[in-house]
């Protein structure tokens, strides 16, 4: 009786081994929804993204007159600073974008010196707040 039991055993084993060794695409595609190399594709990419979105906010707030305008406020620009690097993904590049428009507005002269450093002092403000929210 142990005979047609190891047989058995035998032959599933020869099959299982089989179909492994025949087919290893298949079972690779099985252990990863995405292939490693689409993984690193968009971890590079969202890390560029999150680089450029933090030199964006840096170039803004690294400006003389806004880090003036920081300390009138009572606000330490390094701490602005390092707070950019605390932020979320989302948040930072929805910093980066207004940075960017606000930038844009005072280059083509729809917004004064003034108003831009209200605006830019409040965007720190906010950025403080989620930072310490988080």
């Amino acid at each position: 009786m142990k005979l047609p039991l190891f047989r058995t055993l035998s032959a599933v084993l020869v099959l299982t081994s089989t179909f492994a060794v025949s087919h290893p695409a298949l079972s690779q595609q099985q252990d990863h929804i995405l292939p490693p190399t689409a993984l690193q594709q968009d971890m590079t990419q969202s890390s560029a993204a999150r680089q450029r979105n933090e030199q964006q906010i840096e170039s803004l707030y690294s400006q003389p007159r806004v880090q003036d305008a920081l300390r009138a406020a009572d606000m330490d620009p390094q701490q602005v600073t390092r707070a950019v690097s605390q932020l979320s993904d989302a948040d930072m590049a929805s910093l980066a974008a207004r940075s960017a428009a606000a930038q844009k507005d005072f280059a083509a002269g729809n917004i004064n010196d003034h108003d831009l450093l209200i605006i830019l002092v409040i965007i720190a403000a906010l950025l403080l707040v989620i930072v310490a929210v988080h």
